[in-house]
């Protein structure tokens, strides 16, 4: 038992010892959630923590507060609660946003937690409000294209039109489906196939096939007629005619407009000039989505190049062959035959003038009445090559060059009947003759080149041939006679008026007038145009607008957080919409990782 003196002793310590615990409770600043360091050498309070040796304030391996918590209790430094400075221009833990101030109505909520409804809050500092034709689809929107023209998938209110399929995070729409019956997107028809087919006027992928139109969707094309004087479908041109040279190819296809070497510009010919600079591209059509405009300017999405050293496999050219009905084959009567066919033989070079007419068509040479050896008059032998009604039936087709080892392009056929079961014979007014086949007919071809010096043109037929080369004769094969070859070396042809680096035509005219054989064969060398080339540059790799993304073809498969074969996203975080079956438990708009929402489309707690 103590005695007074040692109570009071005693007491007089723990006095001293609660006064030193109130001031150092007092005077600690808010230090966080840290253990307190000791102020007794390397101990705590009373040793290396308040409760003792290795133990901090509360006990061992607890904090001031109690296990595991700081000096303040849970989640609290020494002087208190961690404050969320909303408004602070720090996005912190808990907050979605951070506008630098606690108003609402402004994008950021008044306590920073939540995004508002037609903003966007990427970043700390202002929002940015959501409006149609941004290019982000927002909460309120169901696409967004990057402008707000109806008819393109996403409407001027961004709500997504029939027939179209828009990112989910905003972007360029694309046709839904090839085959729904809308034509949508890059698609120029939809006919009543179901799967999608080619060979009927409409394509596999939705594009118009040449000599077709499709005016009804979900309905069968019908065929266009050139000729007709009206342009439809894939037509360029119709200027009611088959004659070359005009301006519409008898394929309705716009020709260069070409004088002496001298040459306009024209769209869709095809045809790249030399020095000119109106056109960015030219790849022989007036269609869109292709990579060359209507207007022949680039259009986004492909890789466009002016190609002259890399020609193609083939190239085809319209031929216009006009059948006639040869003395002696007229079936029921002999009113229809024309008197220059089947009737004479031999040679007959100088039947024509050394320069083509005004209207570009070949000129008889006689002037004085009297006619060649293998003709019997002027008047007869104008209806070659124009369509005389009761004289010509004309076939409108194209002659396919394939591209030869030797760089060159040739159409060869020793066996050469085109017309067997057209013209007269299809009518029944003509009979077939040897072996069931079709005599008695013309052939006019026309080529565009942009001359380089280095042009051959080589031609084996029978019976006439004759070669212009800026509409004057090159080669003179005039005649009833057996194949015989001829050729021309354009460079050594001065009489021909050619310059380097200009446009010229070269044009064949061939005719079939006996009954014994018929050849044809068309050899040109180093005859080339310069052309556009596009190709899509979805599946090269490269983004490029308007693609959304590009990781090359075997890896643009689609699904979530995938590019799709047209080259835009998918589904994926930072879209703006929660794909729960993805594991997203939030969506943001973004892939920020310091708000609310993580980069993985995870919530964040504070």
């Amino acid at each position: 038992m103590l005695g007074p003196r040692s109570r009071s002793s005693f007491s007089n310590l723990i006095v001293a010892s609660l006064l030193v615990a109130v001031v150092g409770c007092v005077g600690d600043p808010p230090d966080g959630p840290h253990i307190d360091p000791g102020d007794g050498g390397s101990r705590g309070d009373g040793g290396p923590g308040d409760g003792g040796p290795n133990n901090p304030d509360g006990g061992p391996n607890n904090p001031d507060g109690g296990p595991n918590n700081p000096d303040g209790g849970p989640t609290n430094p020494d002087g208190g609660p961690i404050t969320l400075e909303c408004g602070n221009r720090v996005i912190q833990a808990g907050e979605a946003c951070d506008d630098g101030n606690t108003n609402a109505g402004d994008g950021c909520a008044a306590d920073c937690k939540t995004v508002e409804s037609g903003w966007f809050c990427d970043v700390a500092g202002p929002c940015t409000r959501n409006v149609c034709g941004d290019g982000r689809t927002g909460s309120t929107e169901a696409c967004d294209d990057r402008n707000t023209t109806p008819n393109d998938g996403c409407s001027a209110t961004c709500t997504i039109e029939p027939g179209y399929s828009c990112p989910p995070g905003g972007g360029r729409c694309t046709a839904a489906r090839c085959g729904d019956g809308i034509v949508a997107g890059d698609e120029e028809c939809e006919d009543n196939d179901n799967p999608p087919g080619s060979g009927d006027g409409c394509s596999d992928k939705c594009r118009l096939e040449r000599g077709y139109k499709c005016p009804v969707p979900g309905q069968a094309c019908v065929a266009t007629t050139c000729g007709d004087t009206i342009v439809e479908g894939t037509e360029q041109c119709d200027d009611g005619n088959n004659n070359m040279g005009d301006g519409c190819s008898p394929l309705c296809v716009r020709e260069p407009n070409c004088s002496n070497g001298s040459c306009t510009a024209v769209c869709g010919d095809g045809v790249i000039l030399p020095g000119d600079n109106s056109e960015e591209c030219d790849d022989g059509n007036l269609r869109a989505n292709d990579g060359c405009s209507p207007e022949c300017k680039f259009e986004p999405g492909f890789h466009c190049e002016t190609v002259a050293d890399d020609p193609p496999p083939s190239v085809e050219i319209p031929i216009v062959y006009r059948d006639f009905i040869g003395k002696g084959t007229q079936d029921g009567g002999t009113n229809l035959e024309h008197a220059d066919f089947n009737s004479m033989s031999g040679d007959d070079r100088g039947m024509l003038a050394n320069q083509l007419g005004a209207d570009g068509k070949p000129v008889y040479a006689r002037t004085d009445g009297s006619h060649s050896p293998t003709t019997t008059s002027k008047a007869l032998f104008d209806q070659w090559y124009r369509d005389t009604p009761n004289v010509n039936k004309t076939v409108v087709s194209t002659l396919t060059l394939a591209r030869q080892s030797s760089g060159a392009y040739q159409f060869s056929n020793s066996n050469f009947f085109p017309l067997d079961g057209l013209g007269w014979v299809a009518t029944k007014q003509e009979k077939p003759q040897n072996n069931g086949h079709n005599f008695s007919f013309t052939s006019e071809v026309r080529y565009w080149f942009e001359y380089k010096g280095t042009e051959v043109l080589e031609f084996i037929g029978d019976d006439d041939v004759w070669v212009f080369i800026n509409d004057r004769l090159a080669v003179d094969l005039g005649g009833v006679h057996g194949a015989e070859t001829g050729s021309v070396t354009l460079s050594q042809r001065s009489d021909l008026g050619l310059q380097l680096g200009k446009v010229y035509d070269a044009i064949v005219l061939q005719a079939e007038r006996h009954t014994t054989q018929s050849n044809y064969k068309l050899t040109l060398t180093n005859f080339v145009t310069r052309r556009t080339k596009c190709e899509n540059s979805c599946g090269d790799g490269v983004v490029q607008a308007p693609e959304q993304c590009d990781n090359g073809t075997a890896n643009n498969t689609g699904g979530y957080g995938q590019c799709s074969p047209t080259c835009t996203l998918g589904p994926r975080c930072g879209d703006g919409v929660i794909q729960s079956q993805a594991g997203e438990e939030c969506d943001d708009g973004n892939t920020n990782n310091g708000d609310a929402c993580s980069n993985a489309c995870q919530v964040i707690f504070g």
